[in-house]
């Protein structure tokens, strides 16, 4: 293989100057998004509309929520201690309300309540029914054109019992609107349809087990159809757990905000209030209930009480009499009333511990507290007597009978006043907790947000759209440039040339078959792709002086790359300078040079291999000035062999001797085996590639199957460059695999 002349590779270098990697990044990025543009505006489109049409359909949700305020409470004796029953007090956190408001005691009471285990519903036109639903004002028509039972009005159904057999729960029944108030029940294992009235209990069932339902209100026209499920209460309770959602407004205050979200509104807030009901139901008997535990234990405490104050003022009373009235000094009166107060407090505190002994363990920190306090109370006591044995005789006696009377004479009190406290508090019914804000119906949905959904559906279809773009570029982006070529495939470029806008129109007319001559380089010699073939012309001159015959090859790896616009206006550029120039159509199976000058194809070359014709006789001269033309002939049925016939190799020969430059047009080489056969007989081989649609391994496996051939391309020609691409010369191209595939090819623009 001749080596590259210099002008050859200055002319393959000098294109365009790379730019930064970088930059050239962006810019190739923004190409691919200008190049899809149509294509992420319509992928943009449908997400548009599909997001308007879920917001329009979307079935809305609602929100409301309630307010339950826990108030700070202390057991019964609370008000025994004073400031001291503040470390006694057992305080249940708002956690902890929180976890009682979600148990399926309070949750379950609630579910029985709204009958929420029986979902019930209209059975709307599929996807448009709910809409016209939430706007009608009155009962619709039943089914759609006549048939079916959908509805789409104001249609309503409330079923006070729907009991059904556990093999039946979460089976859908449908209930059809008869004639005065009547129904049908139908199921797909029912044996037949069950007829009930509206208001009446309707009972059936076999061996399987028991229906019971109940429809207490029914509106709909006869034929109108709902859809009703017995769901296992269980599952509604536990749904019901998980969608709640409770939290506390604020660190420790005591507000517990309870939320629920639903389709149905006033179902909605029905539920929460009757779950806030339930909730302060259950705190008010529990505090009644140890009201009364309380209570029960201050009645068996009062009357041991009483007998131990009568029988303490008896014996105060005989010692008076006995001994007169005794005169205490300052010292015992300040010792009796510290003795009485301290005797107050240890007992309260011994019965608080009884009451938390029943509850908590020894060890637990407000027992241990307790007795620590006891422990104080004893310590402090012992010390009174100690000072009390300093008194003279009489005194002692005298104060401890009168401590004795005052302390059971305060402790009865308190206690007789405690218990009749306990006893409104039973028979009150008040409680620790109460509802601050009931639930209200809400006016708003809460979902779908229209505006927002609409949004994020564009900024979905913009990155879907910028995503399928950017993978099509990945995945089916053909060669961008000549340093791609060079660099990734080790091929010498010997021409870049622009895409041509003219060229279009001169396609436009030569795949019309219109009549007249159709060649860009003499219909506009000063086009920048006619510039770019006569600086390959100059190129070719250089490369072909130590060439070893004087014919040239031009083909492409597959077919629409522009290689018979390159061999028609090449040839004709050749022709210019002087020379004669034959152009040679020997594309057998879909050539169509005879069409740029408005010939017809019969009597070419396949009509001179097989003998029918003269090769004098089958050339077109003087197509333009210096260049004449051999088409295809007659399209036989075997080009592949015709190509092995030695006549062809003989007019190879022939016609080499005859003109200064022989210019052959094949076949593609990956869509047939043509070219393989006719490349080893010529000494220069073009190869064509179109830029963006050419791909490196298709371009990767010609140039293999050429050398493979006999013959390596002696440079390729990349066609149809967009100038107005930022990144016209830059290359950035991971080299791809060769993807085998079926080729069909026509016409094409340059």
């Amino acid at each position: 293989m001749n080596a590259p002349h210099p002008l050859q590779q200055q002319l393959a270098h000098a294109a365009v100057q790379p730019m930064e990697e970088d930059e050239f990044r962006l810019l190739e990025y923004w190409d691919i998004v200008v190049d899809n543009r149509w294509l992420i505006a319509a992928i943009t489109l449908v997400a548009a509309l599909l997001g308007v049409g879920y917001a329009l359909l979307a079935k809305p949700i609602y929100e409301s929520n309630l307010l339950i305020q826990v108030e700070d409470s202390g057991s019964s004796a609370k008000s025994f201690l004073g400031e001291a029953a503040t470390m006694f007090d057992v305080k249940t956190p708002a956690s902890a309300e929180i976890e009682i408001i979600r148990s399926r005691m309070i949750v379950g009471q609630a579910v029985d309540a709204t009958r929420l285990y029986i979902a019930a519903s209209p059975r709307y036109v599929p996807v448009i029914g709910e809409w016209f639903a939430r706007r009608a004002t009155g009962l619709s028509d039943p089914g759609v054109l006549g048939i079916g039972g959908w509805v789409r009005g104001a249609e309503r159904i409330e079923v006070e019992r729907f009991n059904v057999p556990a093999s039946f729960e979460g089976d859908e029944f449908r209930v059809t609107v008869g004639k005065e108030g009547s129904f049908t029940l139908e199921h797909p294992d029912l044996p037949k349809p069950a007829t009930g009235k509206v208001g009446t209990e309707l009972r059936f069932g076999d061996a399987g087990g028991e229906f019971v339902v109940k429809v207490a209100e029914l509106a709909g026209k006869p034929g109108a159809q709902f859809t009703v499920i017995g769901q296992s209460r269980l599952k509604v309770v536990e749904a019901l757990q998980d969608d709640l959602k409770l939290l506390e407004k604020g660190r420790q205050s005591g507000i517990i905000e309870v939320s629920l979200q639903d389709s149905d509104r006033e179902k909605l807030t029905t539920v929460l209030n009757e779950i806030g009901r339930q909730y302060v139901r259950q705190n008010i008997e529990r505090k009644a209930a140890e009201a009364k535990k309380t209570l029960d234990f201050l009645d068996r405490q009062l009357p041991d009480l009483k007998k131990q104050l009568e029988q303490s003022e008896d014996a105060y009373n005989r010692y008076r009499n006995k001994q007169g009235t005794v005169a205490l000094d300052e010292e015992a009166k300040l010792i009796l009333a510290q003795s009485v107060d301290l005797q107050a407090k240890l007992l309260e505190a011994q019965q608080k511990r009884v009451e938390l002994a029943a509850k908590f363990t020894a060890e637990h920190p407000s027992i241990k507290t307790l007795d620590a306090q006891i422990a104080s109370f004893d310590k402090e006591i012992a010390g009174l007597n100690s000072r009390v044995r300093s008194l003279p005789t009489v005194q002692q006696d005298a104060l401890r009978l009168e401590r004795d009377v005052k302390l059971n004479n305060e402790l009865y009190n308190q206690l007789r006043n405690n218990a009749l406290q306990l006893q409104l508090v039973r028979e009150g019914k008040i409680g620790n907790v109460r509802l601050l804000d009931a639930a209200v119906v809400p006016e708003r949905p809460v979902k779908p947000r229209k505006g927002l959904t609409v949004m994020l559906a564009i900024a979905l279809g913009l990155i879907g759209g910028a995503l399928i773009a950017f993978a099509r570029a990945a995945l089916f982006r053909g060669i961008r440039s000549a340093q791609e070529i060079e660099a990734q495939l080790g091929l010498n470029v010997l021409s870049t040339i622009p895409k041509s806008e003219l060229q279009l129109a001169v396609a436009e007319r030569v795949r019309t078959k219109q009549p007249g001559l159709h060649v860009l380089a003499t219909a506009s010699p000063h086009d920048i792709a006619v510039e770019s073939l006569r600086s390959l012309r100059t190129a070719l001159q250089f490369t072909m002086l130590d060439a070893a015959n004087n014919r040239i090859l031009v083909t492409g790896a597959t077919p629409g790359v522009g290689k018979s616009f390159v061999s028609v206006n090449l040839a004709t550029l050749l022709a210019s300078t002087g020379k004669r120039v034959l152009l040679v159509d020997a594309d057998l199976r879909r050539g169509h040079i005879n069409q740029y000058f408005g010939l017809p194809r019969k009597g070419g070359l396949s009509d001179v291999i097989v003998g029918e014709r003269a090769l004098s006789e089958a050339i077109h001269k003087a197509v333009v000035p210096g260049l004449d033309l051999l088409t295809t002939g007659t399209l036989p049925p075997n080009p592949a062999e015709l190509v092995l016939n030695p006549a062809f190799s003989k007019l190879l020969k022939e016609t080499g001797e005859l003109y200064d430059l022989v210019l052959v047009d094949s076949a593609p080489v990956l869509a047939a085996a043509d070219t393989l056969s006719l490349a080893p007989h010529f000494s220069t081989v073009l190869l064509v590639a179109r830029a963006e649609v050419t791909q490196p391994g298709e371009l990767h496996e010609t140039s293999r199957r050429l050398v493979n051939a006999g013959k390596a391309p002696t440079g390729v020609l990349l066609n149809a460059i967009d100038t107005t691409r930022r990144h016209y010369g830059s290359y950035s191209y991971k080299y791809g695999g060769y993807r085998y595939r079926a080729y069909s090819y026509g016409n094409t623009a340059n």
